[in-house]
């Protein structure tokens, strides 16, 4: 079951909303509408999202996304749909019924922090637990455990004006991480912090996300904040939802044209991976098989050079077409012994922008291949150009030039 679903969700403001809501569910846009005083906000809104993933959503200001994440907690009622947490529908319940799922299960993190300016850090951090009723003694404790997590082990006794942008941010995922909920919320968390403090509280939360396995819905006006964070993305426009993907979806098989033009511009090198691009490892041999065998394989796909790879996929080594071809000559048994160990491999995760040195320093395709050493896959370098995108032609001009330095200024480039 889903920790959180939306089925047909429409939000739209103004007397004749429920007027508005049919001529909307026949598929009428926005401008199209046709009802006088009547706002729609939120058209048709279904999605499921399941537990420990970082769901995004992700739209333009307008686009209705704000006014979605409201629903998903009770703060906005819906005009028409449902939402369910954790199986219970919120949109039959009471006000106090509400009030306590957010208290419980689902918390959230605004924009501009909410924190109160005359509570110190670790006050703001453990007022959540405060409203709950929970004792001074046990509620301070767990926001000092939220605080140590977020990096404010030691700035408990300040007050939020003595702090900067991102800290306060930091205060304000701290009160929701000591409510200890299931489901965070999080509202243009991050859109009122500069860049770089914006880049830091991004990785601070991807490895709070390692380490305590939230389900967290994301609300951004970023198209590159929702690829770097997202699991899967929901992109909206004019309040409809017109794509849910994973990054890597959206990029390579947007819904529609204007997905394709919201994207066109990303840098694909930091949202595609090495799993993304890779080629299935047709031609291998095992480490038992013969030279001729060897010989027979690279002919067939025109290699100079073969994977070797025991039973169970691990990959143990490369034969070259040269070695092989001498111990044919030789009449040898196995390519055993001509295994060489000089592979270059990268991970499933790899981001491509970090294959371009590799692929420069490397005559053999990367081998792509996970933590028990399996061979999943190979990258040749047509491959990774293809999948580059705009920046083809700079990853060209590397490759051709040779050697991870050139590589290395186009990935920082990029």
């Amino acid at each position: 079951m889903p920790t959180v679903r939306a089925e047909k969700l429409y939000k739209v403001f103004g007397r004749r909303a429920e007027d508005a809501v049919r001529r909307l569910e026949g598929g009428v846009t926005r401008s199209e509408l046709g009802v006088p005083g009547v706002t729609p906000a939120v058209i048709d809104a279904s999605f499921e999202v399941e537990q420990g993933e970082i769901f995004v959503v992700m739209g333009l200001s307008g686009s209705g996304k704000s006014t979605l994440i409201r629903m998903l907690n009770g703060l906005l009622p819906a005009t028409s749909g449902r939402v369910y947490v954790d199986g219970a529908d919120i949109t039959a319940m009471s006000g106090r019924e509400i009030r306590e799922m957010r208290q419980q299960t689902m918390s959230m993190v605004f924009q501009h922090f909410a924190l109160f300016p005359h509570r110190t850090v670790l006050e703001n951090a453990a007022y959540g637990l405060q409203v709950r009723g929970m004792s001074q003694q046990e509620r301070e404790a767990k926001a000092r455990e939220s605080l140590d997590l977020v990096g404010l082990n030691g700035w408990e006794d300040h007050l939020p004006d003595q702090l900067s942008g991102g800290m306060r941010q930091r205060v304000g995922l701290a009160r929701a991480l000591a409510a200890d909920t299931d489901v965070l919320l999080m509202d243009e968390a991050f859109s009122a912090l500069d860049p770089l403090i914006r880049k830091e509280m991004q990785d601070q939360l991807l490895s709070l996300q390692a380490k305590l396995g939230k389900t967290i819905i994301f609300i951004t006006h970023d198209l590159n904040e929702a690829m770097r964070l997202g699991d899967r993305v929901a992109m909206m426009r004019e309040g409809r939802i017109v794509q849910i993907g994973t990054a890597e979806d959206i990029l390579n098989d947007p819904a529609n044209d204007y997905v394709a033009k919201f994207v066109q511009d990303v840098d694909r090198t930091r949202v595609l991976t090495a799993e993304s691009v890779m080629s299935n490892p047709v031609a291998t041999i095992g480490s038992g098989a013969g030279p001729r065998a060897a010989l027979h394989t690279m002919r067939e796909h025109q290699y100079s050079a073969l994977f070797v790879v025991e039973r169970d996929g691990r990959l143990v080594g490369v034969v070259t077409d040269e070695a092989v071809a001498q111990a044919a000559a030789r009449g040898q048994d196995t390519v055993r012994d001509l295994i060489g160990s000089d592979i270059a491999s990268v991970g499933p995760d790899t981001p491509v922008y970090e294959l371009f040195a590799p692929a420069a320093e490397s005559r053999l395709p990367l081998a792509v291949v996970d933590d028990d050493g399996k061979l999943l896959g190979v990258i040749p370098r047509a491959t990774l150009l293809a999948a580059l995108g705009q920046t083809v032609k700079a990853a060209e001009r590397v490759i051709e030039e040779g050697g991870a330095h050139g590589a290395e200024e186009v990935a920082a480039d990029a």
